[in-house]
């Protein structure tokens, strides 16, 4: 694996984060979530570090404030549309994905997974913008 510095790791971490805050949306108020569905609170994964990983190491702590932001942000209210709460807790968890291929992409060595990192940003990215569409064209 390779290493980087510090700054260059923050570096990583503020890059990924802004697409995902300009991707997010914003779910309308709606009533709150029934016990267990979509809730994502009780997952701690920030704080949980990588398995047999340096705690110091730049690439696990950027992984690790990926995960949770994409936690943080699939935790979404129930509306009461299954569909509508489906389409915007997958956008974040499929900008996690996007972010992990990212980080994957600039700092991992594996050919293979570099392409598999390559098709899921392709994937993704375009899954996101059909649900944005799709929610743009429901009703408040």
């Amino acid at each position: 694996m390779r290493t980087m510095s510090y700054a260059t790791a923050v570096l990583a971490v503020s890059l990924l984060a802004w697409p995902a805050a300009a991707q997010s949306v914003d779910p309308p108020a709606a009533k709150p979530m029934s016990p267990g569905m979509m809730d994502h609170s009780g997952h701690d994964m920030g704080a949980m570090p990588a398995m047999g990983a340096d705690p110091d190491d730049p690439v696990a702590a950027a992984l690790a404030a990926i995960n949770r932001r994409m936690h943080r942000d699939m935790n979404i209210p129930s509306t009461g549309n299954p569909d509508r709460d489906f389409v915007t807790a997958m956008i974040p968890h499929h900008q996690g994905a996007v972010d992990m291929a990212k980080l994957v992409i600039g700092f991992g060595s594996d050919p293979e997974i570099r392409r598999l990192a390559e098709a899921v940003i392709t994937a993704q990215e375009a899954e996101i913008a059909m649900m944005q569409a799709w929610l743009a064209k429901q009703p408040q």
